[in-house]
């Protein structure tokens, strides 16, 4: 039995399989095959001669050996992870690397972010998104913004932007043939859907929202779908019928009156978008900054969503 380090890949994939508890998980995370992890894992066992996962018929499980051994296998990475994130710091001190999903990108962040830079000239913002959950020992970011419950393992994670979501769309379907007015009337519309909306209940579909707003004897499944989520929206705007949208993505839209919300009905959401980055970035100025501003324009947002809605109400 060998006594020095095991390969580093192969180390990497443990962590990876340990943490998914599967090889198909963690290849597609690892954009590799299972049979490429299962091998990964294998050269690591034999380099140990020491068993770390039982395999059975249909799940995968650590020994008694793999879980003692990956909360230090975790620590060691996240200590390179930061190492090589405080190397990079010092050439390039000014630069911070977010990620987030895509409809955050465009419906809220990029609107604003002029005044982010105007309020922190000395931050240089590089802004990269994508759904899948980020891995900071390997991909190259500062922070991510994610959307669930907050939970996520070895990391920092503070409340982002609650969710909530209500029909809206264009305010010409107001009026014509058949006039918004209830929510009945949407037998009559086209129902815009977001085919990003994940299937465990935490993304509110038409179904839902209909059955929330007690109307039954509407086919929720039917109307085209589109992907990433701001192309529902922008499918709204264009007139092409009425979307379920998130309130923040179309706080800007509302209010310069583009779209409208023809119901008072609003459906809150168990997730909500979550600020995540290392614990042992958790006084890192330029994050706090960052984070700190977001908080301030979501306060805004919501003084604006009351004055707002107030103004309707009183219409």
């Amino acid at each position: 039995m060998s006594r020095e380090l095991p390969p580093l890949n192969s180390l990497r994939t443990f962590e990876v399989a340990a943490r998914h508890l599967s090889f198909t998980r963690a290849g597609e995370e690892l954009y590799v095959t299972a049979a490429a992890v299962s091998h990964q894992i294998k050269t690591l066992e034999e380099s140990l001669g020491i068993m770390l996962f039982e395999r059975r018929p249909k799940s995968l499980a650590l020994t008694d050996a793999g879980r003692a051994y990956l909360p230090a296998i975790q620590q060691a990475f996240r200590q390179l992870a930061e190492a090589t994130r405080q190397l990079h710091a010092s050439a390039n001190p000014t630069t911070l690397k977010v990620n987030i999903p895509p409809t955050f990108a465009v419906k809220w962040l990029i609107p604003r972010l002029d005044c982010f830079m105007k309020s922190y000239p000395g931050i240089d913002i590089k802004v990269s998104t994508t759904r899948e959950m980020v891995d900071f020992t390997r991909d190259d970011c500062d922070l991510a913004i994610r959307y669930g419950r907050g939970e996520y393992s070895g990391l920092y994670s503070e409340l982002c932007l609650p969710v909530e979501v209500f029909p809206v769309c264009s305010p010409a379907l107001l009026k014509g043939k058949y006039p918004l007015r209830t929510p009945a009337d949407l037998a009559h519309h086209v129902l815009l859907h977001d085919a990003s909306t994940y299937k465990d209940g935490s993304n509110p579909e038409w179904a839902d929202w209909l059955r929330f707003a007690g109307v039954e004897g509407i086919d929720a499944t039917r109307g085209p779908s589109f992907w990433p989520s701001h192309l529902v929206i922008d499918a709204a705007l264009d007139g092409l019928g009425v979307a379920l949208a998130k309130r923040n993505w179309v706080e800007r839209d509302l209010a310069a009156g583009y779209l409208v919300r023809p119901f008072d009905l609003s459906l809150p959401v168990e997730f909500a978008y979550y600020v995540i980055y290392p614990e042992s970035r958790i006084d890192d100025q330029h994050i706090t900054q960052f984070v700190r501003w977001i908080h301030s324009e979501v306060a805004a947002d919501a003084a604006r969503s009351v004055l707002r809605d107030g103004a309707g109400l009183a219409a």
